[in-house]
């Protein structure tokens, strides 16, 4: 990942870059990491959720990779590759579309398992527990690799395994009951 020489003392500081690119960027120890783009296979699962969720919530309350979330720990933000947000996000991100610490957290984030081991910690472990820190109430983790799908609940400020869904299950969401949705095709969107 290439990195820029800029340091930034604080996340406020950060929030006022802009370097004239659609580059998306996690603050590490004050320095840019840029973000690199997601492979094909995640991009089709995460558009198929945002389009399926999009039907059950409305298009503004359904937000893909571009959603910055500041998170406590390092790197200070991360991208989930799809969030859902509350109503009152809608007007609160209309300037950045970044959810602050100070904002609530949103009703779920999913993300989708890069390969590799280091992308695999990321999600199952680093992201977990930052958004748990959040008490963002649903977290999916959608693993092409092993054709599973974890949705973790928040309860009493920990994440709570809900199910483990694969193929031919039905995913269950606490968060969105009435979501109608097969494991099986989830994964065949990104083919």
């Amino acid at each position: 990942m290439p990195q820029t020489e800029l340091r930034f003392l604080s996340f406020d500081e950060y929030l006022c870059f802009d370097d004239g690119t659609d580059k998306l960027y996690e603050l590490f120890n004050g320095e840019l990491i840029e973000v690199p783009p997601e492979s094909g296979e995640n991009v089709g699962i995460a558009t198929f959720l945002l389009l399926h969720f999009a039907a059950i919530v409305g298009h503004l309350r359904v937000r893909g990779h571009g959603l910055e979330l500041e998170v406590r720990g390092e790197p200070r933000n991360r991208y989930p590759d799809l969030t859902i947000l509350r109503e009152e996000h809608i007007e609160q991100l209309r300037r950045r579309n970044t959810i602050r610490l100070t904002m609530a957290p949103p009703l779920l984030v999913v993300e989708v398992v890069s390969p590799g081991e280091l992308q695999r910690d990321r999600d199952y472990v680093a992201k977990r527990a930052q958004y748990q820190d959040l008490g963002i109430p649903e977290y999916w983790i959608v693993d092409p690799q092993t054709q599973a799908i974890t949705v973790l609940v928040w309860q009493e400020g920990l994440y709570v395994e809900a199910g483990v869904f694969c193929e031919g299950d039905r995913i269950i969401s606490l968060a969105f009951p009435d979501l109608n949705l097969q494991t099986s095709q989830v994964f065949a969107a990104g083919q």
